[in-house]
Parts: C-alpha cells; sequence; structure tokens
C-alpha cells in the first residue's frame, strides 16, 4: 500500500518536488561520496556502484530523520528531509521514475477535467490506484505549503 509509507511512497514524493539535476558530479557510477549519516561517530566515504548503494544511504537518513523525531519530540518530514541531503551523495535522476512520472500526469489530468482516471465511480477503482492519488495528493499539498512558507520569508 502506498499510503502507508514505503520507497515507493517517498520515491513519488521526490518526484514531485525534487527538482531535476541539471548535471552534477554523481550522473555515472561508479563515484565516491561522503555519507551524510554518523556511522560509528564518524562521516564514512562510500564508493557508489548501482542505485542500490543510493538507497542505503537513503534509508539510513530515514532511520535518522525517525530517531531524531522521536528522541527529540520534532516532526522533520522525511521527504524534505532527503530532497535536502541528496546533492551530497548522489544525483536526483536516479528517484525520477517514468511510471510515477506518468501516474502525476494522470492525477493532474483527472484533476484539472474532474474525470476518473478508470472507468466507473470511486468503488471501481483499483485500490492500487487510490492509494497512489492520495500520495501524490499529500505530496502535492507539502509542495504547495512550502512555497507558500518560501514566499511569507
Amino acid at each position: 500500500m502506498y499510503e502507508s509509507g514505503g520507497r515507493r511512497s517517498l520515491q513519488i514524493g521526490l518526484n514531485i518536488t525534487a527538482e531535476p539535476c541539471g548535471g552534477c558530479q554523481y550522473e555515472s557510477y561508479p563515484y565516491t561520496a561522503q555519507v551524510p549519516v554518523s556511522i560509528d561517530g564518524k562521516y564514512p566515504t562510500w564508493e557508489f556502484r548501482s542505485d542500490k548503494d543510493v538507497w542505503k544511504v537513503i534509508d539510513l537518513l530515514i532511520e535518522e530523520v525517525k530517531e531524531t523525531n522521536e528522541s527529540k519530540g520534532t516532526e522533520f518530514d522525511i521527504t524534505q528531509s532527503i530532497n535536502a541531503q541528496l546533492p551530497f551523495f548522489a544525483c536526483r535522476h536516479i528517484l525520477f521514475d517514468k511510471q510515477i512520472q506518468k501516474d502525476i500526469q494522470r492525477y493532474l489530468y483527472c484533476e484539472k477535467f474532474g474525470i476518473s482516471p478508470y472507468e466507473g465511480d470511486f468503488g471501481k477503482q483499483p485500490c492500487l490506484w487510490v492509494d497512489k492519488a492520495n500520495v501524490i495528493r499529500n505530496a502535492f499539498a507539502k509542495l504547495e505549503k512550502n512555497q507558500i512558507d518560501k514566499a511569507k520569508k
């Protein structure tokens, strides 16, 4: 289920909020970068050979945000935190996904024209699509809130 979280939910959020990379030092593997998470009191430098290595660091960042929120009573947003740290160890393009982009386009089209994405009423919509649509809607709401907060400053 997308609503409950997981990598695909995070990836949907990042596909909406992250700006595409215009070229960076982490565009192609292999490369080395310092991990933005303290491991045994140090910030090690790792060699990245695949997207799998990037996701290992993202998983560490997710745990760090969760632990910080729990121990300090904060409410840092995981997607925003990953988005902020990503340029320090990976290229944003690895998180962009063609299927997610199609889902976002479908969502926007359906919202704009007030039509169902699939034949039938709400009860006939695929459960997976309903979950994806909720994640997409929430990601756009966060993006809009962040833009409003920036404009106020």
